[in-house]
């Protein structure tokens, strides 16, 4: 499983005063807002001060955590689902995603937690979608990463 050896956001550190926007994408529904649960409930238990801004899909991701970045967010938690298909639709926007929020994240200076699902299919999306019985929390682990590194860096200020 691709998420062995990773941290695990058992107990979220108290990241009170924080502004974190959790911009998520809405394709591939029961998948997306099971990350978007996921994420939720780990800023609930940051005392983090979160809100939501819903995108098309994952290729507005970037566009997104911009302007939430730009509107005064500390950190953006990307959250969307990429399933393989049969054209290269697939690579094309898991690319353009992917260095998109990496662009965002370097250009504005501020944490980008990177919840984006790319899986060859339906079954491995609910594999780690934190849903019951997923076998992982894709969108509790980005918030997790989000939220450590916005600590982090309030650090280095």
């Amino acid at each position: 499983m691709s998420g062995h050896g990773s941290p695990t956001p058992d107990q979220a550190p108290d990241a009170s005063g924080l502004r974190v926007v959790i911009v998520a994408g809405q394709w591939h529904e029961h998948i997306a807002t099971g990350l978007l649960e996921g994420a939720s409930r780990y800023l609930d238990a940051s005392r983090a001060d979160w809100s939501v801004m819903r995108v098309p899909g994952s290729f507005e991701l970037p566009l997104g955590a911009q302007k939430a970045l730009n509107a005064g967010a500390d950190a953006v938690v990307a959250l969307g689902v990429i399933i393989r298909g049969g054209t290269p639709h697939f690579e094309y926007v898991a690319q353009a995603t992917t260095d998109g929020l990496t662009r965002v994240a370097l250009e504005s200076g501020k944490p980008v937690g990177f919840g984006v699902l790319t899986v060859d299919d339906e079954a491995q999306g609910l594999d780690r979608a934190g849903l019951d019985g997923s076998k992982e929390d894709k969108g509790a682990e980005a918030a997790h990463a989000a939220i450590d590194l916005a600590l982090t860096l309030r650090q280095w200020d």
